[in-house]
C-alpha cells in the first residue's frame, strides 16, 4: 500500500513526487514508457521555475549544464529588451534541453527514495473511501491512500474519471526536429533573420555537437496526432516556407506539436488529482508548459503530505483546484493571443504592430514579461498587504539568503523583530530571525511553496494563520491547541 502513486514520469510528476518524499510520503512513479523520452519539447526554464529549484537546492545543478538568456522577446518572440528590476534574485531564462531537466529530477526523487518504474501503464483505476486501486496493463493491481495523474496530454488518469476537457482543437500545427543540417552557420542564420520578419514559427537553433533545433509550420492539421512527421515532409514545409530546407539530414527524433488549447474542468475527484498537461494543454509558444506543470507540483506536494502527515487544516486540499485553475486559465488566455499575433494574416500583423509599440512602454512590457515568467502570480488570501498571496523572492539576509532556508520544504517565518515565536507549529514550521534591507515588513509567514500567507508584528495575528495554513498547534503530548478568540 501506497501513500501515493504518480502517474507520469514527466516533469511535473518527478517534482510531485520528490515534494512527497521530502515529507516522509511513500510514493511510487509509474510511466508506460521502458525508456525516458528523446524527444525535446522544452528549452529552458522560466524565473519561477528556477526559483522552485533553488528552494530545494537543486539549482547549482542546473545552472552548470544550462545557460543564462535573457527574459526579453518572449512574448510572441516580439524582440524587446529584458524589464530592469523584475521582482526575482534570477531574471534571466535558463536555457536546458528538457531531456536533461527530465534526468536531473529523476535523480532528485531518487536521492529522496522515490520509486520510479518504467513499462508500466496504468489502464483502471477505483476509488472507495479508503483509497485507489490502480490497474496496470500487465494485469496486476497496485494500492494507494491517493493517486495523482501527471500523464500528459493524452491523459488516461482524466480520462478513466471522466473530467471534461473542454477547449478548442488543434487548428494549426507545427513540425519540430533535431536534425543535422548541411548549410553553414552563416547561411542558416541569414534565412533566420529573414523569415521571421514575418514567420516567428520557423527557424533552426544550433544545439551543439553538429545537431539543429528545426522548427516550421505544417501543411495542414495531421489526423491522427500521434504519427510524427516524415524528413521529407520538414524539408518539404522548410523549402516553402523558408525557401530552403538548410540541406537537413540524419534526423535524431521528429515530432509535431498543435495549438490545442484545453483546461480540465476539475483538478480534483475525491481522491485523485490532475496536474501538468494532464490539466491543461495549450500551445508552447512563450515556453510556458513544463514550468506551468512543476509550479502545479510544488503547489499540491506539500498539501498533499500535510493530508496523508495527519495535520492539514480543513480544506487545505481544495485550494490546489482553486489556485492553480486560475493560473492555467491565464497562461491558456496568454498563449491564445501570442498564437494569433504570430499568424501571417495582415489584421494579425497590424495587431502585433501595435503590441510591439506598446511594449515600449515599460510597464506593458514588465506586465507581459512577468506573464510569461511566472513572478506575478498572486493567490486570492484575501485582503492585505501587496505581499500577500505572492511568492516572496530570495532575499539577502544578513546571514545567507532566504532561499538556503527553504530546502526542508517547511513553512518559514522569517522575523525581523525577534519577538515572534511558532511554539507549537516548530515541527513543521521553521523560524528565521534575521534582517534583509529588501524586506519592507517586520516579519512575513512562508507557505512550503514560498508563498506569503501573513505579514506583521503582531504574536496574534501569527496564530490565526499558523492555525489556518499548519493545523492546529500541538504540546508536548501531541494534543491540539487553537488559537484563542
Amino acid at each position: 500500500m501506497f501513500d501515493v502513486i504518480v502517474a507520469g514520469a514527466g516533469p511535473t510528476g518527478l517534482m510531485l513526487a520528490a515534494e512527497l518524499r521530502l515529507h516522509g510520503v511513500h510514493v511510487l512513479v509509474l510511466d508506460r514508457d521502458e525508456e525516458p523520452t528523446r524527444v525535446v519539447r522544452s528549452l529552458g526554464l522560466h524565473a519561477r521555475s528556477i526559483e522552485i529549484m533553488d528552494q530545494r537546492g537543486l539549482l547549482e545543478r542546473f545552472l552548470a549544464l544550462g545557460k543564462k538568456y535573457p527574459v526579453g522577446g518572449f512574448f510572441a518572440g516580439i524582440r524587446k529588451p529584458a524589464p530592469e528590476n523584475l521582482d526575482t534574485a534570477h531574471p534571466y531564462v535558463l536555457g536546458i534541453a528538457q531531456t536533461i531537466t527530465d534526468r536531473l529530477l529523476a535523480e532528485h526523487a531518487a536521492e529522496l527514495g522515490v520509486e520510479i518504474r518504467r513499462g508500466c501503464e496504468l489502464v483502471g483505476l477505483n476509488q472507495d473511501d479508503d483509497g485507489v486501486t490502480v490497474r496496470l496493463a500487465d494485469h496486476s493491481e497496485l494500492r494507494s491512500t491517493y493517486l495523482a495523474g501527471c500523464d500528459g496530454g493524452r491523459s488516461t488518469v482524466r480520462k478513466l474519471l471522466g473530467v471534461d476537457f473542454p477547449g478548442e482543437p488543434s487548428r494549426s500545427d507545427t513540425l519540430l526536429a533535431e536534425v543535422e543540417l548541411s548549410a553553414t552557420a552563416e547561411e542558416v542564420e541569414a534565412v533566420n533573420e529573414a523569415v521571421r520578419k514575418t514567420q516567428v514559427r520557423c527557424g533552426a537553433v544550433p544545439l551543439g555537437d553538429g545537431a539543429y533545433r528545426v522548427i516550421v509550420p505544417a501543411a495542414k492539421v495531421a489526423e491522427d496526432r500521434r504519427t510524427g512527421p516524415t524528413l521529407e515532409e520538414l524539408k518539404e514545409q522548410l523549402s516553402a516556407v523558408a525557401g530552403t530546407d538548410f540541406g537537413a539530414h540524419s534526423p535524431r527524433w521528429l515530432s509535431r506539436f498543435g495549438d490545442a488549447t484545453r483546461q480540465a474542468g476539475r483538478y480534483r475527484v475525491s481522491r485523485v488529482f490532475l496536474a501538468g498537461d494532464a490539466a491543461h494543454i495549450h500551445p508552447p509558444i512563450g515556453g510556458q508548459g513544463l514550468n506551468l506543470g512543476v509550479q502545479d507540483a510544488f503547489n499540491l506536494g506539500w498539501k498533499l503530505a500535510a493530508v496523508i502527515d495527519g495535520w492539514a487544516p480543513d480544506g487545505l486540499l481544495d485550494t490546489y483546484e482553486v489556485e492553480r485553475h486560475p493560473v492555467a486559465a491565464a497562461v491558456l488566455d496568454n498563449t491564445r493571443v501570442q498564437m494569433l499575433l504570430t499568424s501571417v494574416d495582415p489584421s494579425a500583423q497590424a495587431a502585433r504592430r501595435l503590441v510591439s509599440e506598446l511594449m515600449d512602454f515599460d510597464e506593458v512590457n514588465r506586465y507581459l514579461t512577468e506573464k510569461i515568467i511566472a513572478v506575478g502570480v498572486r493567490y486570492d488570501f484575501g485582503d492585505g498587504p501587496e505581499l500577500l498571496g505572492r511568492r516572496l523572492r530570495d532575499l539577502p539576509l544578513k546571514r545567507g539568503r532566504l532561499y538556503e532556508q527553504m530546502r526542508k520544504g517547511r513553512g518559514l517565518l522569517l522575523d525581523q523583530t525577534g519577538r515572534l515565536s511558532v511554539e507549537g507549529w516548530s515541527n513543521r514550521v521553521d523560524h528565521v530571525v534575521d534582517v534583509s534591507e529588501d524586506l519592507d515588513a517586520a516579519a512575513v509567514l512562508l507557505r512550503p511553496d514560498g508563498h506569503v500567507v501573513w505579514t506583521g508584528d503582531d504574536q496574534e495575528g501569527l496564530r490565526h494563520s499558523l492555525f489556518e495554513w499548519f493545523g492546529d498547534d500541538t504540546d508536548r503530548h501531541g494534543v491540539g491547541m487553537p488559537p484563542s478568540t
